[in-house]
């Protein structure tokens, strides 16, 4: 497994990179309204992307058809924008995307709510979002990988929810998916030692019920098997002589 570690030079091209990203984000966050269709988050997405001079990195990538992921309740990652998919009061949407900055990538995700949502729902996007939290806390040089996967398991699984297994996050840099891999559920091995310059992208995937998905005839949307609803929260970040840098946050 050959983890690249990025040079400063590097360092700073992602850290423009995740920082056009996050407010792409933050725009798509204010957008979320009963009625908007996922077609049009997506060419929200997308417009507000080029309009950085950037490149959407999701856009025909192994041939997804849109430029952000956007997955509505029990759909967990990839869901596909259509225009016929009309937001509701109460729903959940996960929007995953990401982009090139001069060569360099960002990837991030955020689960949003449509209006007011029930609390039970309420509460598995916040503590989705609070398990990468106490993920990044081992993400420090001299700690090893499955540390993170580790400290996500361990908050998250006290509320019964599902860590889904086939999917997982990822290094990033000149590619949108780098080694090493990195799971969000506990591992027996310790993994890779972290080393500064390394930039991973963590990103729980928890579902309310069982951890099992499946994938929709479309070949992309995966949904969780038993219905219930989904949350995912995602960030790039840096491996530093100290705390994590996080990279997609303003």
């Amino acid at each position: 497994m050959a983890v690249s570690i990025k040079s400063e030079r590097e360092i700073e091209l992602m850290r423009q990179a995740g920082k056009i990203l996050a407010k792409v984000h933050e725009e798509l966050g204010k957008a979320i309204v009963p009625g908007i269709s996922t077609l049009e988050i997506d060419r929200l997405g997308e417009k507000l992307i080029r309009e950085y001079d950037c490149i959407p990195n999701f856009l025909n990538y192994h041939g997804y058809p849109a430029s952000v992921c956007v997955s509505v309740n029990e759909e967990v990652v990839h869901g596909i924008p259509n225009k016929n998919r009309i937001l509701k009061e109460g729903d959940i949407v996960s929007l995953d995307a990401g982009l090139i900055y001069k060569g360099y990538h960002s990837d991030a995700a955020r689960t949003h709510y449509v209006g007011k949502v029930a609390p039970e729902v309420q509460k598995l996007v916040e503590e989705t979002r609070n398990s990468f939290f106490e993920g990044i806390k081992m993400a420090r040089a001299g700690n090893h990988l499955y540390d993170i996967s580790n400290a996500i398991d361990a908050y998250i699984s006290r509320f019964g929810y599902g860590i889904v297994r086939d999917l997982v996050g990822h290094g990033i840099g000149t590619e949108l998916h780098e080694d090493p891999q990195i799971p969000n559920f506990r591992q027996k091995r310790r993994g890779l030692k972290l080393q500064p310059g390394m930039t991973l992208a963590i990103e729980p995937m928890i579902n309310m019920g069982r951890a099992d998905v499946e994938w929709l005839s479309d070949d992309w949307t995966v949904v969780a098997q038993d219905g219930l609803p989904s949350a995912h929260y995602e960030n790039t970040i840096l491996i530093t002589e100290g705390e994590p840098e996080i990279l997609t946050m303003l």
